[in-house]
């Protein structure tokens, strides 16, 4: 038995790669195309484990994606390959459609293939499992209720739609073609590995730089913060149970506002890596808000924890407290994972 993962040099796929087989035997075939957030260094543990393969290609590639299906016949696919940050795709959707639209549609394809060729048993058996995210909702109120995996669609940057796009297909093969699949939309990851564009690992790297802390508008912009390792548990949770068809909403129960976030990073690194300078905070900088950005997301999540059990093991004091300190206990990672296309890219960002 194998599972298949796609993105799993990525943040959230490397987590579950990780905690994959440290809870299991069943083997496990990576594939990733390392664009700039994939880090193979993320799976360097792994390395003459014979339960781990890794494969450097791209899920837009059927030819090379049946050849894998073919000589690892997976019992299960766990998609998390994707674009998927929106600053980025509002610079260059391009690739946001090519991964997220093309590239979903042609792994549901060898995914058909691979299903309907297999003995009964075997097919019964097989799961095809959609990582996506809460922005395919869109925005929400102030006072208006959390997301539920009944909310319309309403994505708001060219990120998210390709996302809801790759959702709705996903949906599709289900019911057109029977594909075993499920469907899975969680809020705000962070925590270890997490590549320092996205806010909170940002701002740890740069207030540890004494760079400028850049915070969009007013900093009242307000999601569900979600550890990932609990997501991880979630994902393996509705792998193993999850109704064939359905979506679950994977949240944090954990609403902050994004200055507050970076206030509280500011705050842990003054208590762990206090700066000669002074408190960190001082190097808060508000910028000029991003086009078209969702002021709220918030999921709720008890239809996964009803139908299934699972709740979140870590409160977002206990998850940023651990994710500040990985980072500050992995310099090496931090520094290396900083390319020059890295920087290249805050700098376009957040110019000063």
């Amino acid at each position: 038995m194998t599972i298949l993962v796609t993105g799993g040099a990525g943040f959230i796929g490397s987590n579950f790669v990780l905690d994959w087989l440290a809870q299991s035997d069943e083997p496990v075939l990576t594939l990733d195309a390392l664009t700039y957030a994939g880090n193979r260094e993320n799976l360097a543990s792994l390395a003459g484990d014979a339960r781990h393969t890794f494969v450097h290609g791209d899920i837009t590639d059927r030819a090379l994606v049946d050849r894998l299906m073919a000589e690892h016949r997976p019992r299960a696919i766990v998609h998390f390959a994707a674009e998927s940050h929106v600053d980025r795709s509002i610079h260059g959707p391009g690739a946001f459609i090519r991964t997220n639209i093309q590239g979903t549609f042609t792994l549901l394809e060898a995914a058909r293939m691979h299903w309907q060729a297999l003995a009964d048993e075997a097919k019964a058996a097989f799961r095809f499992l959609h990582v996506s995210t809460d922005e395919v909702y869109g925005s929400l109120a102030p006072d208006a209720p959390a997301f539920t995996e009944t909310h319309p669609f309403e994505p708001n940057s060219p990120y998210s739609a390709s996302k809801a796009a790759s959702d709705h297909l996903v949906r599709a093969w289900h019911h057109t073609y029977g594909l075993p699949v499920l469907t899975t939309n969680c809020s705000n990851n962070y925590g270890p590995y997490h590549f320092p564009e996205k806010l909170i690992p940002l701002m740890i790297v740069n207030a540890l730089a004494g760079k400028p802390l850049p915070v969009y508008g007013d900093g009242q912009q307000i999601r569900d913060w979600l550890y990932v390792k609990d997501h991880c548990a979630a994902i393996r949770r509705v792998l193993e149970a999850g109704r064939l068809g359905e979506t679950y909403n994977v949240g944090g129960w954990n609403e902050k506002a994004n200055i507050d976030i970076v206030k509280t990073v500011c705050a842990l690194l003054d208590e762990m890596q206090p700066s000669a300078e002074g408190p960190y905070a001082r190097l808060i900088t508000y910028v000029k808000d991003r086009p078209g950005h969702d002021r709220r997301y918030a999921i709720d999540a008890r239809k996964l924890e009803h139908e299934l059990g699972w709740k979140p093991a870590e409160t977002f004091e206990t998850g940023i407290r651990k994710t500040v300190r990985w980072v500050l206990d992995h310099p090496d990672w931090v520094q290396r994972v900083q390319s020059g296309a890295y920087r290249d890219w805050v700098a376009t960002q957040y110019p000063a």
